[in-house]
C-alpha cells in the first residue's frame, strides 16, 4: 500500500489528512456520497459522475478487485475517490488486479485513512460542495485556493462529455422486435443490453443527435439516458424530445432522461442538497401502491406537482414515483386520450449495480412500443 501522505479540503476549509490511494497528483471537483455496500467497479465507471469525487460510505473497498467485465463504460468517470479501509489484497475468482492498482493506471487520484463517517455527516449537514485531494500541496489554506477556483455544479454542461462521437448498434438478441432510437448523454453500458434482451435494436446516438437524424432510424421508441451536469443546461436535448413527443413516438427516460422529460413537459428543474446516490432507495409506485428498492445517482430533480395532473401540449402529464425518504420526484408519465405514451424514472432500472425491484421497466417500454405498433 502506498505510505504517501494525501490531503484533502473542502470549499468550507474542513480538512482531513490521510494516505495517497490510486494515482498521486491532485483531483478537484464536486464531492458526493454514495451508500452503496457493493458495485464500486460499475459505480466508479458510470458517466453521470463525470466531475465528482465520490466518497463510499462502505467502510472496506476493494475487496474484490478489479476484473474486466462490470465496467459501465470505456473509463473510470469519477474525479477522485475517497475510501476508508482500502483492501491490502483482493479476493474474488474474477479479480484481476486491484482497486489501488487499476486508479493508478488511470490517472485518479484518491485518499484513503480519513474518516469517511464524519466526512458524509458534514455532507449531510451542508451539503455537496467542492472538494480537493492532492499529495503535492499538504497545507490546508493553499489546497482550499485551488478548490475555490473550481467550477461549481450548477449550470454544469458535461453530457457531451461523455456521450459516444459516433452512432453505434447494440443489436437484438434473438429475433428483433423494435428499434429504439437511444440518446446518449452518458449511458451505462447494461443499458442497452437490458434492453437488446427484450429484443430491441438500439441504436446509441450522441447528445447533438437532430430529431430529423432520429425519425430518419423509423424507431417505434427512443430512450434517453443517464448522464451527468446540471439538466438546466441540456437544452439542444430537450427540444429534440419536444418534437419526439410531438410526433408521438413513444418515450422512455431514465435519470437524466427523466429531467429532461420533465423540462419538455414545462415543468421545472432544481439542485438537490446532497442528492442521492446509492443502491438502496425506496421508492413509491404511485400507479400500482408498491415499493421497490432502487439503484440512484442524481444530484438534480424534477420540480413537479405531487397533488394533480398537469395538462401539457402533449397529453396529461402526473408524477407517477416519488421517493419515500424525502417525496423528491422519482418517475414521471404522459397520458393522451387515458392511454400511456411515454414515462420517465428517476433512477437506474437496469441494477448495475444494485436491485432489480425495477427491472420491469424494460418490459413497460417494450409494451408502450407494442400498443403503439398496435393502433
Amino acid at each position: 500500500m502506498n505510505p504517501l501522505p494525501a490531503l484533502l479540503v473542502l470549499e468550507d476549509g474542513r480538512s482531513f489528512f490521510g494516505r495517497s490511494f490510486g494515482a498521486e497528483g491532485e483531483a478537484f471537483g464536486e464531492l458526493v456520497f454514495s451508500t452503496g455496500m457493493s458495485g464500486y467497479q460499475e459505480t466508479l465507471t458510470d458517466p453521470s459522475y463525470r466531475g465528482q469525487v465520490v466518497l463510499a460510505t462502505a467502510p472496506h473497498i476493494g475487496n474484490t478487485g478489479w476484473n474486466d467485465e462490470d465496467d459501465e463504460s470505456a473509463r473510470i468517470q469519477v474525479a477522485g475517490y475517497v475510501v476508508r479501509d482500502p483492501a491490502p489484497r483482493p479476493s474474488n475468482w474474477r479479480s484481476r488486479r486491484s482497486l489501488d492498482a487499476e486508479l493508478a493506471n488511470q490517472g485518479i487520484v484518491g485518499i484513503c485513512d480519513i474518516d469517511t463517517r464524519a466526512l458524509t455527516r458534514h455532507i449531510r449537514s451542508l451539503g455537496a460542495m467542492r472538494v480537493g485531494i492532492s499529495t503535492r500541496e499538504l497545507n490546508p489554506d493553499r489546497l482550499r485556493a485551488k478548490v475555490l477556483e473550481q467550477p461549481v455544479m450548477a449550470g454544469a454542461d458535461l453530457c457531451g462529455e461523455v456521450s459516444t462521437p459516433e452512432a453505434r448498434i447494440v443489436p437484438a438478441v434473438g429475433e428483433r422486435r423494435f428499434t429504439v432510437a437511444a440518446v446518449d448523454l452518458g449511458i451505462k453500458g447494461m443499458t442497452p443490453a437490458q434492453m437488446a434482451g427484450r429484443g430491441m435494436e438500439v441504436h446509441v446516438l450522441p447528445a447533438s443527435t437532430s430529431f430529423e437524424e432520429i425519425a430518419a432510424l423509423e424507431p417505434d421508441g427512443v430512450f434517453f439516458s443517464n448522464g451527468p451536469g446540471d439538466p438546466a443546461t441540456a437544452d439542444g436535448p430537450v427540444t429534440v424530445l419536444r418534437q419526439v413527443l410531438a410526433a408521438g413516438i413513444p418515450y422512455f427516460g431514465i435519470c437524466f432522461g427523466n429531467q429532461l422529460f420533465g423540462r419538455a413537459l414545462g415543468f421545472g428543474t432544481y439542485k438537490l442538497k446532497f442528492g442521492h446516490r446509492g443502491i438502496n432507495q425506496p421508492v413509491l409506485d404511485r400507479t400500482t401502491g408498491k415499493v421497490e428498492i432502487t439503484s440512484q445517482n442524481h444530484g438534480f430533480a424534477v420540480d413537479a406537482p405531487l397533488d394533480r395532473v398537469v395538462d401539457t401540449e402533449f397529453g396529461q402529464a402526473s408524477v407517477s414515483h416519488t421517493g419515500l425518504n424525502d417525496d423528491v420526484v422519482e418517475g414521471l408519465e404522459l397520458r393522451r386520450d387515458g392511454k400511456l405514451v411515454a414515462f420517465s424514472v428517476q433512477y437506474h432500472p437496469e441494477a448495475a449495480a444494485g436491485p432489480h425491484d425495477a427491472n420491469h421497466l424494460f418490459d413497460r417500454f417494450a409494451d408502450l412500443m407494442r400498443s403503439r405498433d398496435a393502433r
